[in-house]
């Protein structure tokens, strides 16, 4: 299927493969604006739902997890479509974002500014972020950016909790 990278897919996409279901963010991504905003907003309100079922330990093992998972599912959705990263692909921004809140302090005020870094880190795509968007077209260049993104987000917020200590 050849569909371009801002037309979300038909809904029976999402259901023709388990990757589809995954990496579109079990339906997120099909928002028909703002895919990875939608896609960020689903990992937010599914966080407070999941984190209580996992340690600290098993929790960053559960994202590594996903984080492979995503790699594939990214890279078989991306080929399905005929477009390496969608913007229906959303998993990339679910995973690094339950990352940045598992390491972000309690409150909604920091979760807020988390979310909003997250964004304006996912969109601007600073180095070496840009990099792997660009010339990594498969599953681990797809979700690699992202976790660029997050890195960026969790130093903006270590650097705003110095500041305010």
């Amino acid at each position: 299927m050849n569909i371009k990278r801002s037309t979300p897919p038909p809904v029976s996409f999402l259901f023709s493969h388990p990757a589809h279901f995954i990496s579109c963010g079990m339906g997120s991504g099909l928002s028909p604006v703002a895919s990875g905003t939608a896609g960020t907003l689903f990992a937010w309100a599914v966080y407070p739902w999941l984190r209580p079922y996992f340690d600290e330990q098993g929790f960053a093992i559960f994202l590594l997890a996903a984080f492979l998972v995503g790699v594939y599912a990214c890279d078989k959705t991306g080929r399905d479509l005929g477009v390496a990263d969608h913007g229906a692909m959303v998993w990339d921004e679910i995973v690094p974002f339950w990352f940045v809140l598992f390491l972000t302090p309690e409150g909604f005020l920091w979760q807020f500014s988390a979310f909003l870094l997250f964004r304006f880190f996912d969109i601007f795509k600073p180095p070496p972020a840009r990099f792997f968007d660009q010339s990594m077209k498969n599953g681990f260049g797809v979700m690699l950016d992202d976790a660029v993104a997050a890195a960026y987000t969790l130093f903006a917020l270590a650097l705003t909790r110095a500041m305010l200590a």
